[in-house]
């Protein structure tokens, strides 16, 4: 399974990845060295710490290293048109709420890192992808069915 993600979310993962590996890793070494001079590693509480904090470092830089590795990646910027794709932004219009709302559309990991980001394999997402400007869609959320129209598409 390939992950798209647009050119920002990778040099972000790769930015990550890159302080895990040569500041994170390298201060868990440490950390584990001077625990492990404290005395018998059965009872050594910072001893224990490290090794799982070192076990939660290794494991993310192992996922990074996959996201990356099977990256699908979107230059936004040669991308044009009205019909939305990934890594639009998307302005929309909230007929329950009566207000616009502009989102654009992007790979897991970038979607955590802000509201105005919205994941593709979300319901709203999923959603919009395919969608033309003016269209209306109609979204499935718990709450019951959200109608949105869309005002605008951009890449930016």
């Amino acid at each position: 399974m390939n992950f798209p993600m647009t050119t920002y979310g990778k040099e972000k993962i790769e930015q990550e990845l890159e302080g895990l590996i040569k500041v994170d890793r390298e201060e868990i070494k440490v950390a584990i060295a001077e625990a492990r001079a404290l005395g018998d590693l059965k009872e050594n509480a910072e001893y224990h710490a490290a090794k799982e904090k070192q076990s939660h470092i290794e494991g993310r830089i192992g996922e990074l290293q996959n996201k990356l590795a099977r990256a699908n990646v979107v230059d936004v910027a040669k991308l044009s048109g009205n019909k939305i794709f990934f890594g639009a932004t998307v302005t929309i219009f909230d007929h329950e709420k009566e207000s616009s709302n502009t989102i654009q559309i992007v790979g897991e990991e970038e979607a955590m890192e802000s509201n105005k980001k919205v994941s593709y394999s979300s319901p709203l997402g999923k959603s919009l992808i395919g969608s033309e400007l003016g269209d209306e869609i109609t979204v499935k959320a718990p709450k019951g069915d959200l109608v949105y129209e869309v005002e605008d598409v951009q890449y930016i």
